[in-house]
């Protein structure tokens, strides 16, 4: 169903734009061909590392993998968008075409311009983003406090080394009193990875750098993972909470597990147990991944902080990603005495590497007292 679903931009693409064209018959087959094989580019994922999470190719074969999906993707948007028109106007024409070769000709040449565009803007380094957050009785010891959120980095042979090791220098530049990432490290394996993640070791804040998984995590061995996130540093809260203290004041941080966890054979999302034993009076900061349930945490939480919809990507797209996480899928939303936000990420997933419209960011969140 996967692959299927991946493959219907392919299928409209070869029915309406490819078929109608006055081709040589070879000239079609081979086109065609060239199609339904850039199509196919999470099967051929699957079949280099087992999952359509973690293709193992060289970074420039998945960027051309990206960017031929991405061109089929809006090759197929502009010519539903010609087939309406074409239909609307049926009516008023003479018999002829309903959409003209060089109107084909034109969506083609768009599509291909504007998938290298996308690729081009979601593989560009982050920039820092800044959000100001008030929050009811945070204690003044805490105002003006900056945490710096990353999110969705999908450590990967699209996003590697070097291009880790730059966003560490860029986060530790922010000089944020902590860090946070919000899940979906990586894709791919332990060993796989090793290399990829090993800058994740320098990344420096004062009160230290806290994660929790996403449902990445838990595709590729969540426990093997959170051990080797352990020993770069990074201090896993699932289902559990630490006291950031400024003095006599604090502020709890609060970690959730992700809601794939169970069909992964792991603990759900438990709020009640990352809250066990945090004082009663101190504000709460979430982190889970997710968005979709932050209803359920505001009565609970202060601030939460998640990832997962990457932003929606491609604006106009993003409605899509909005309508599958409960209405939540970029920036800010006040939920009850609850703000949550939600990052566009700092990397993504390299099943579908395309933003537009809709960048990696660093996000560095300052605290204030509400009135």
């Amino acid at each position: 169903m996967f692959h299927l679903n991946f493959s219907i931009p392919c299928l409209y693409v070869l029915a309406r734009f490819l078929l109608p064209l006055p081709w040589h018959r070879r000239s079609k087959i081979a086109v065609g061909a060239l199609l339904l094989f850039g199509s196919q580019y999470h099967l051929w994922g699957r079949l280099s590392s087992g999952s359509v999470f973690s293709p193992e190719f060289p970074q420039g074969v998945v960027l051309a993998f990206n960017w031929a999906f991405g061109a089929i993707l809006f090759l197929a948007i502009f010519q539903i968008a010609l087939d309406l028109v074409g239909l609307a106007k049926l009516a008023f024409r003479r018999p002829a075409a309903i959409v003209s070769t060089h109107a084909r000709y034109g969506a083609a040449i768009s599509a291909m311009v504007l998938a290298a565009v996308a690729v081009h803007q979601a593989t560009r380094l982050p920039e820092p983003k800044d959000v100001e957050v008030s929050i009811r009785g945070l204690p003044a010891e805490f105002d003006g406090y900056q945490l710096l959120q990353l999110s969705d980095l999908h450590l990967s042979r699209l996003f590697q080394e070097d291009w880790a090791r730059v966003v560490v220098e860029r986060a530790n530049a922010l000089g944020a009193d902590l860090m946070v990432v919000t899940g979906d490290l990586i894709d791919g394996s332990v060993e796989a990875r090793r290399a990829d993640v090993e800058p994740l070791r320098d990344l420096r804040a004062p009160d230290g750098i806290w994660m929790i998984p996403g449902n990445h995590e838990y595709y590729f061995g969540y426990d093997e993972w959170m051990r080797r996130f352990g020993e770069l540093g990074l201090r896993g809260l699932t289902n559990s909470h630490t006291v950031l203290r400024r003095g006599d004041a604090g502020i709890v941080l609060a970690g959730l597990a992700d809601l794939r966890a169970p069909a992964n054979g792991h603990e759900g999302p438990d709020l009640d147990a990352a809250l066990a034993g945090a004082p009663a009076d101190a504000p709460v900061i979430l982190l889970e991944h997710q968005p979709r349930n932050a209803p359920e945490r505001a009565g609970r939480a202060d601030l939460q902080l998640s990832g997962h919809t990457h932003g929606g990507m491609i604006i106009g797209l993003d409605r899509l990603f909005a309508l599958a996480n409960n209405g939540f899928v970029a920036g800010a939303y006040r939920i009850g005495e609850m703000t949550m936000y939600v990052s566009n990420g700092t990397g993504l997933w390299p099943g579908f590497g395309l933003r537009l419209g809709k960048p990696p960011e660093l996000t560095r969140i300052t605290l204030r007292p509400a009135a």
